[in-house]
């Protein structure tokens, strides 16, 4: 009864430590959220405080900021995307080698073989999917890429 008594204290114990580690993960992130929300009031009282002409000029930049921020992002998951075509590519010139190298050596088996062969092939079934675009995402990605093919 004590050993189990013991377990439960240590399972608690481990709750506790992992509950007060989302909690302080949960309070930085919730400080992070507080100074981008005071440097964006403070930006939107600067701005208040321009000419019209001047406000305008201040949002072209930030637009201008966004985008090329924007750009960078689109840039860097393009060079991922090339980098794995290229992986793709030379996987898929290995496969075609070693299907041409088993057709070689089919054809060098005799006939009679072959056919005993076939009759003791095991059927594989494919595992459907359902494809819904040429591309893969994650799903947390979509809000990006909705704003990035709108943009």
């Amino acid at each position: 009864c004590g050993a189990f008594r013991r377990l439960l204290e240590a399972q608690l114990q481990d709750q506790r430590r992992e509950h007060e580690e989302e909690v302080e993960a949960l309070k930085n992130q919730v400080d992070a959220m507080k100074e981008e929300l005071e440097k964006q009031q403070q930006a939107f009282l600067q701005t208040l405080q321009l000419s019209p002409e001047a406000q305008v000029e201040f949002g072209l930049q930030q637009e201008i900021t966004r985008l090329t921020n924007e750009n960078l992002d689109l840039k860097e998951l393009l060079e991922k995307l090339e980098k794995n075509e290229k992986k793709l590519k030379k996987q898929l010139k290995i496969y075609m080698k070693k299907v041409q190298e088993f057709e070689a050596f089919q054809a060098t088996v005799p006939a009679e073989r072959r056919q005993h062969e076939r009759h003791m092939q095991v059927a594989v079934q494919r595992k459907e999917k359902n494809f819904q675009g040429m591309l893969e995402y994650y799903k947390e990605d979509e809000p990006l890429l909705i704003r990035n093919l709108i943009t």
